[in-house]
C-alpha cells in the first residue's frame, strides 16, 4: 500500500519528499500536466516576514471599496454562491486584531521552520539552481504605509526577536540605485529568501522520481471508494490503488475534492497574475513588495518577475485586462529606468491561490476519514510554507511528534 498525494504543486511535492524520506511508498496524482499549476508563476519568496494573515483588520471595509474599482489589487466578485458566502462570513469573523494576534505566531513558526528546511532541502538536492538569501524590501510611497511597516517591524522584534532595519530613501538608493524618489522608506527583512519556483519544482520532481515516487498526471476524473471510515480506493483513468493514506494538496481545487467526499472545507481561489521580463537590461537588486500597490517584484538572475492582484472569482483562470496595467505601472513608479513595457494579455501568467478564511493553511487529518489528510489553503505563502507543511504531514502520518504545534492549522476548525 502507498500514501497517495493528490496534487503535484509545491505542497504536494514537498509532502511526497518528506514521506519518501521516511521510507514510505508514495504516489502523486495531479489533474494537470507536470508543469501546469499555481506553483510555477509566483514570486518565489521564502518569507518569514509574511507572518500577518490575509484576513487583517480593515481589509473587509477596504475590500468593499475596492469592489467598485475594476483595477484594484483586491477584489471579490459578487455571486450567489453558498460556499463563497460561508467563506466570507468566516473571513469577516477572522479580520480583527484579536484573531490576527492569535494567528501571527503560528504563521511565523511555520514560515521560519519552512525557510530553514528549504535551505537543508536545497543542499540535499545537490543541484546548482540558485537559492538567494539576500532578504526582501517592503517599499512604501506614503507616510501611512511607512508607519504601518514601522509598527510591523517593531512587532517582529518584540514577538519574534527579528531585527528589521527601517531605511530612508537615501539608504535604499545605496542598496539599489534604481529605487525611485517616490519611495519614502522601507522595512528590510534580511531573513527572507527567494528562488526560481519553476526551476525548484522541476528539479524536486526529478529527484522524487529517483527516490521511487510514482507520478500520474492529467488524471481529471478521480473517484473514491469508502469503507469503515476510510477511503479504500482511488480510481482514475490510469490508476486504481488502495491507499494507506491520502493527502489532499490540490491547491484551490482542494475544496472541490473535499466536497466530493462529503467534507465542507471553506476555501476560495484567489487569482493572481505575473509576467517575467527576460534578460532585463537594468534589474532590481532585491526582491521587493510594493506595499501601497500590493505588487511583488523578484529578480531571478537576469530576469525580473512582477506580479500582483488578489481576485476572488471562483476557479477561473481568465485574464482581467484592466488589472494588468496597474501592476506594471506600479513597478515603473517605484523604480527608475526599468521602463517596463505592458505585456499582451495572452502573455500574462495567471494562477489560483487557495485561500482559507483566516489566512492559516489547513494541515492535518479530517474527522470524517481515518486516513485522509489535507495540506492546502496557503494563499500567498505556498512556496514559503511548503517544506514545513510537507514535514508536518509526514510526521502526523508516521505518528511522530510534530516539529511545531499544529492545532492552529486544524482542518476541522470551521
Amino acid at each position: 500500500m502507498a500514501d497517495v498525494v493528490l496534487g503535484a504543486g509545491v505542497i504536494g511535492l514537498h509532502t511526497a519528499y518528506y514521506l519518501a524520506k521516511t521510507g514510505r511508498k508514495v504516489i502523486v496524482v495531479d489533474q494537470n500536466s507536470a508543469d501546469n499549476n499555481c506553483s510555477f508563476g509566483n514570486a518565489g519568496y521564502l518569507s518569514p516576514s509574511h507572518f500577518i494573515p490575509l484576513a487583517t483588520p480593515g481589509i473587509v471595509w477596504q475590500g468593499l471599496k475596492w469592489m467598485l474599482d475594476n483595477t484594484s489589487p483586491f477584489y471579490i466578485k459578487p455571486r450567489l454562491d453558498g460556499a463563497l458566502m460561508k467563506w466570507g462570513y468566516h473571513f469577516y469573523k477572522s479580520a480583527n486584531h484579536k484573531k490576527v494576534t492569535e494567528n501571527a505566531p503560528h504563521l511565523y513558526n511555520l514560515l521560519l521552520l519552512s525557510r530553514n528546511l528549504s535551505i537543508d532541502l536545497h543542499r540535499d538536492l545537490d543541484t546548482n539552481y540558485p537559492f538567494y538569501t539576500d532578504g526582501c524590501l517592503m517599499l512604501c510611497t506614503n507616510n501611512e504605509s511607512v508607519k504601518h511597516e514601522t509598527d510591523l517591524a517593531m512587532l517582529a522584534k518584540k514577538d519574534f526577536g527579528l531585527d528589521i532595519p527601517l531605511l530612508s530613501n537615501k539608504e535604499l538608493k545605496e542598496m539599489d540605485p534604481l529605487i525611485s524618489q517616490n519611495v519614502l522608506g522601507a522595512a528590510y527583512y534580511p531573513i527572507d529568501c527567494h528562488l526560481h519556483p519553476g526551476q525548484m519544482m522541476s528539479i524536486l520532481k526529478d529527484y522524487l522520481v529517483k527516490m521511487g515516487v510514482q507520478f500520474y498526471f492529467n488524471e481529471k476524473n478521480i473517484s473514491f471508494e469508502k469503507k469503515d471510515h476510510k477511503i479504500s480506493k482511488i480510481i482514475g483513468e490510469n490508476i486504481s490503488v488502495n491507499p494507506e493514506n491520502i493527502i489532499i494538496a490540490a491547491g484551490s481545487w482542494s475544496g472541490q475534492v473535499a466536497a466530493s467526499l462529503g467534507i465542507d472545507l471553506p476555501l476560495q481561489a484567489g487569482k493572481g497574475y505575473s509576467y517575467t521580463y527576460k534578460n532585463q537590461e537594468k534589474n532590481i537588486k532585491y526582491p521587493a513588495i510594493l506595499v501601497d500597490h500590493r505588487v511583488a517584484m523578484t529578480p531571478l538572475g537576469t530576469d525580473l518577475r512582477v506580479g500582483g492582484t488578489m481576485e476572488v472569482a471562483g476557479l477561473d483562470l481568465s485574464i482581467s485586462q484592466n488589472r494588468i496595467p496597474p501592476i506594471i505601472n506600479a513597478a515603473n513608479y517605484y523604480y527608475d529606468e526599468l521602463s517596463l513595457y505592458l505585456p499582451k494579455p495572452t502573455e500574462i501568467w495567471s494562477g489560483l491561490r487557495p485561500l482559507s478564511p483566516d489566512g492559516l493553511p489547513y494541515i492535518g487529518k479530517t474527522k470524517r476519514f481515518d486516513n485522509l489528510f489535507f495540506g492546502c489553503g496557503h494563499a500567498m505563502i505556498g512556496i514559503s510554507a511548503a517544506a514545513a507543511t510537507g514535514l508536518l504531514l509526514s510526521q502526523l502520518i508516521s505518528g511522530q511528534k510534530t516539529e511545531i504545534p499544529v492545532s492552529a492549522f486544524d482542518v476541522n476548525r470551521f
